[in-house]
């Protein structure tokens, strides 16, 4: 097997390579004036099984180009199979037409990576179940979860703490780490949502947070402002403490600045998404998802 590397997370990649006891295999990413990118296998890969490590996180469409471009390079010099690993699967929230006239930009990004040659995908806490059936060829649901449960388990009195999911689509991520910690309680935000708009009109708490640490679990943190008016909500019910775990680290707009002047104590995250040094604060707290990654693919 041999690991190549993006530009999106070479860090990750590098540790996953690590697990497997593998160094990086060498590419070429030249960008020319214009940006566009040149990709050259820089190793022989005939008959090989070859994994590209390529988060699409911010930009994904340059970040999505050069793994398609990548991954073309390993075809064309006779790679056996090519696994792709995407920790963050960019466009995974337009899985499904919201409105007429829409795309349904994920089919896209799916039969794209099947075309150029993608032999089966692993990614990370994916937004919905669903979205592995978009796909023609496997896509491996991976996920922090697990990585989570040991570090609650070791940093936090499980006597002491309730999960919370920020709103009613996280209930199924909430209740497995609920399980996980031996059926600890949780709580839900539901939001009532104008039909019309789509704002949300208000908040409401299922669930007892009262003097109690709240654990705030979600597959991602984007602008941070969910985040952080959710830990508002549990301030205002009485909890004692707020913190908050998401596999992706999205961060986009002002989130590090909101996370850093909220009520939350702590922000953990996992590497899914390499989080720029401009994007970095001092409640950031990063574990590493390399393990899980490197076991699915040992399988």
């Amino acid at each position: 097997m041999k690991v190549f590397s993006g530009s999106s997370n070479k860090k990750l990649a590098s540790k996953i390579a690590g697990k497997l006891k593998l160094e990086l295999s060498p590419v070429e990413i030249f960008v020319f004036p214009d940006l566009e990118k040149r990709i050259r296998i820089q190793e022989k890969v005939l008959d090989e099984d070859c994994v590209v490590v390529q988060s699409a996180s911010i930009p994904p469409d340059e970040n999505y180009m050069e793994l398609f471009i990548m991954i073309d390079a390993l075809r064309r010099s006779g790679a056996k199979s090519i696994k792709v690993v995407i920790p963050y699967l960019g466009y995974q929230r337009q899985d499904h037409i919201f409105r007429e006239g829409e795309a349904v930009s994920l089919e896209v990004i799916a039969e794209i990576l099947k075309t150029v040659g993608m032999s089966e995908a692993y990614s990370f806490d994916l937004h919905s179940p669903k979205i592995p059936d978009v796909f023609s060829v496997p896509l491996h649901h991976l996920s922090a979860l697990p990585e989570f449960g040991v570090k609650i388990k070791k940093d936090f009195n499980l006597d002491e703490i309730v999960l919370v999911s920020p709103d009613m689509g996280g209930i199924r991520r909430i209740k497995e780490v609920s399980e996980m910690l031996g059926n600890i309680p949780y709580a839900t935000i539901v939001k009532n949502r104008d039909l019309t708009t789509g704002s949300i009109n208000d908040s409401n708490l299922d669930g007892d947070v009262r003097d109690k640490t709240a654990i705030i679990v979600d597959d991602m943190i984007s602008t941070g402002k969910t985040t952080v008016e959710a830990s508002e909500l549990l301030v205002n019910e009485g909890a004692s403490k707020v913190f908050a775990f998401a596999t992706h680290a999205v961060f986009a707009r002002d989130a590090a600045r909101l996370l850093q002047h909220s009520r939350i104590e702590r922000v953990i995250v996992s590497d899914t998404i390499d989080v720029p040094v401009y994007s970095l604060f001092p409640k950031l707290e990063i574990v590493s998802i390399s393990d899980v990654a490197a076991e699915a693919l040992k399988q």
